[in-house]
């Protein structure tokens, strides 16, 4: 490990030499600062974050990116080139080290700079946030400035239904193979969109089981994640929805009417105490419309609940930014090993856009 360390010391020189720390730590500086002073929000928690959050980090990605890439194929590839390597190599150390050492060397100076930025954003946002109007600051804190997880019904098992289905039909006329996998399908295809398609003037209903969950956490509020289709072609179409929430012919039942657009993810707020005595929420939607909705079993509707704080979801996301730059280092790493600086650079773009 002291050798490992020794060339990551060594790599750590090397990007101070060629001024790339300081370099980098002045765009990374310019972008979390400058960036949102340029960006004006339209006033909205969801605005100021959105727009905080997706150009920053984004910014911070790309910077660390092109430096870690430029970093790992040039400080290899130069080593060779320049004969610096060779001195290194009569040392008491293997080459597998030498490797992870620049591997480490890197990674570290990416974590380094990756962990500033970080923060600043963090602490600019937690700033910003204190100028935003007081029904705006409880929103962010409360519906964005949150990690949130997400339970669905647990989907019902078609598979009896289709078989039985299936073998009614073949038992009316000899088909061939070919002509059994194709009723399969259109069967599959019809229950699913019984399961699925909500006619007008019927109701679908959701029963989502959180006795699982903590007490602490059955008694807050929850959001409602819907999205669904409409046969209506029209992108700029929105449609009324109705949703009774809560145990059924209980006083204790919600009523609530969102007008929401198709295609999208959508969310509304669900109030604490709706659940039953066996901790299951009952969710019952009846569509008002001309038209007939469809809600996928997959994603038509999910519950979303408090799981942590926005540092811990904040510090998730800097994680898998920085999973990123370790790939993007091991793949220079590995094209330096074998050409020179310009070959390894073009070579290890031209793998990242085949990937």
């Amino acid at each position: 490990m002291k050798r490992i360390l020794a060339i990551a010391g060594l790599t750590w020189k090397a990007a101070f030499r060629y001024r790339l720390f300081w370099v980098l730590a002045a765009l990374l500086l310019a972008a979390v600062v400058g960036l949102p002073l340029l960006l004006k929000d339209d006033g909205t928690a969801q605005g100021f974050t959105q727009i905080l959050l997706t150009y920053t980090l984004s910014a911070i990605t790309a910077l660390l990116s092109i430096a870690t890439l430029w970093l790992s194929c040039g400080t290899l590839a130069r080593d060779v080139e320049e004969c610096q390597l060779q001195m290194v190599t009569t040392k008491p150390i293997a080459r597998w080290q030498i490797w992870i050492g620049k591997w480490v060397g890197i990674l570290a100076l990416d974590a380094l700079l990756l962990a500033i930025s970080g923060a600043a954003v963090f602490f600019l946002m937690q700033y910003r946030s204190g100028h935003l109007p007081a029904n705006e600051q409880k929103i962010l804190h409360e519906e964005i400035f949150v990690a949130r997880a997400s339970i669905k019904e647990r989907a019902a098992n078609l598979q009896p239904i289709i078989d039985q289905l299936v073998e009614q039909r073949f038992k009316k006329a000899n088909l061939s193979s070919t002509d059994q996998a194709e009723i399969r399908k259109q069967v599959t295809e019809q229950v699913r969109a019984q399961a699925q398609v909500v006619p007008p003037g019927y109701p679908r209903r959701w029963v989502i089981d959180l006795s699982s969950l903590p007490a602490s956490v059955r008694t807050q509020p929850l959001q409602a994640r819907v999205k669904f289709e409409s046969a209506d072609t029209n992108p700029g179409s929105t449609y009324s929805t109705l949703w009774q929430i809560g145990p059924p012919n209980s006083p204790r039942q919600v009523r609530a009417e969102q007008v929401l657009p198709p295609s999208s993810f959508q969310e509304f707020s669900i109030p604490a105490g709706l659940l039953d005595d066996q901790g299951k929420l009952t969710v019952d939607f009846i569509n008002p419309n001309n038209v007939a909705l469809l809600f996928t079993i997959e994603d038509g509707f999910e519950l979303l609940y408090h799981e942590g704080g926005f540092g811990l979801n904040f510090a998730r996301g800097l994680a898998i930014i920085f999973c990123w730059l370790a790939l993007l280092a091991t793949i220079g790493l590995a094209a330096a090993s074998l050409f020179s600086f310009p070959v390894a650079a073009f070579i290890s773009l031209s793998i990242l856009i085949m990937g």
